[in-house]
Formats: structure tokens, sequence, C-alpha cells
């Protein structure tokens, strides 16, 4: 990235105002890594209170992730909130990397990639189809301890408006730049902030000083897999 140190300084300034202008951050942490993928497909399209609500939805609609896999798409349309652009497309993600995890392990869970090292289980994640960059740099920092800073598209554009990155960076250029600048401690904090402050410029609404965010709690499903599949 062109004057690297200059965005530096500005990454820098941003993350600084951010912790004054926001609350501690919790962190979010998943022992399945699946849930961390089913959580952050959803996320990746919606606010942060939009998908925590959808998740509620999702546990109290479908019984378990096997139920969720085999559903029709039109049921999880429903339960996401409506037929939206957004709510299609992750419903599309969802039963895509559902089955692809299903046909790979035989059952709705990646704590497989756990006994694996941060490069294997990143590529058993990106294999997965219906699953992006997002997710996958969520999963890797929420369940796998991975250093990791996943962005959504709002996210990306807030740090091109704001020229703490070049407006003509990749996504992978992008990436490299925040781990080099972002400690692996504050990476969950960083992202965290920035997806607070970008959504709230793009809403319009003046900075102010949320709650701090509730980790969604997991539920005790089931893991039994039923026959629908």
């Amino acid at each position: 990235m062109k004057n690297s140190r200059e965005h530096a300084q500005r990454l820098q300034k941003l993350y600084r105002g951010l912790k004054r202008a926001y609350p501690k951050v919790a962190k979010v942490t998943y022992e399945d890594p699946a849930e961390a993928l089913i959580y952050g497909i959803i996320h990746e399209r919606m606010s942060e209170s939009a998908a925590q609500r959808a998740l509620r939805e999702i546990r109290g609609a479908f019984v378990d992730w096997n139920d969720l896999r085999v559903s029709r798409v039109e049921e999880i349309v429903e339960a996401l909130g409506g037929d939206t652009p957004a709510s299609r497309a992750a419903a599309f993600s969802l039963t895509s990397a559902l089955r692809g995890i299903f046909d790979e392990y035989h059952k709705i869970s990646l704590q497989t990639l756990r006994k694996l090292g941060k490069r294997p289980a990143r590529q058993g994640l990106e294999k997965l189809e219906g699953v992006s960059r997002f997710v996958v740099n969520y999963c890797m920092l929420t369940a796998l301890q991975a250093h990791a800073v996943p962005l959504t598209d709002e996210m990306t554009e807030y740090l091109k408006r704001n020229k703490i990155i070049e407006a003509s960076a990749k996504e992978e250029d992008i990436e490299g730049f925040l781990t080099r600048q972002i400690a692996a401690k504050d990476a969950y904090d960083f992202y965290a902030l920035l997806r607070r402050e970008s959504e709230s410029s793009k809403s319009g609404r003046k900075r102010k000083s949320p709650a701090p965010s509730k980790a969604p709690r997991a539920r005790k499903w089931s893991r039994g897999q039923r026959g629908r599949g």
C-alpha cells in the first residue's frame, strides 16, 4: 500500500478515537467454529442488532443446525426477517455452507478444525461453498483464536471514504495492512468498534456510546442427525 506510514498513523488515530467514543468491547467466542460460521454468514449482511434478532428467530424456528441445513430457502428467509436481497443471500449461503460441512464431516460441526494448524483450518473454511472472506476471518478470529480482522463491505467503504486505506486497495492488501497494524490481542476490539462506527455512519446517526454488545448465547441443541437428507 502506498504511503503506508501515513495510512498507519490515520488508522491508529481512528482506533484511539473509537475506543474513546464507545465502551469496552466484550469479545465474542464460539466453542464450535460451525456456530461462528453460521453467525458470520448472517452478520455479514445485517447490522449487529438485526443479526442477533435473526439468530434468535432461527433458533426458535428450527430444531437444530441440521434441521436448518435441510430446510427450504423460503423458510430460512422468513426466519431471517422477510424476503429481502440480504436475507435471501444469507439463506442460500447458509444452506450451501451447511451442506458442505455435512458432506465433509457427516455432522454439523467444525470441531475438527481445532486440531489443525491455522493455515489448514483456514483452507478448510475457504473450500466450503457459500463462505465469504468475511465469514472465514470471523470464524478464524472468534472460534480459532487466529489473528484476523473481518471486514464487511460497509466497513471497507468507511475506511476508504475516510482515507484510512487507499481507494484502490484490494481485499488481500487491506487484510495484510490491518493485521500488521492491529495487534492480535486487539483484533476483535478493533473489528467490533469499526463495525459500530461504520453502521452508525451509514444510518446518519451521530456517534455516541451505545450499550456494550452481548455475545450470542449458545443454545445446547441436539447434535443427532435427523433423517431428512
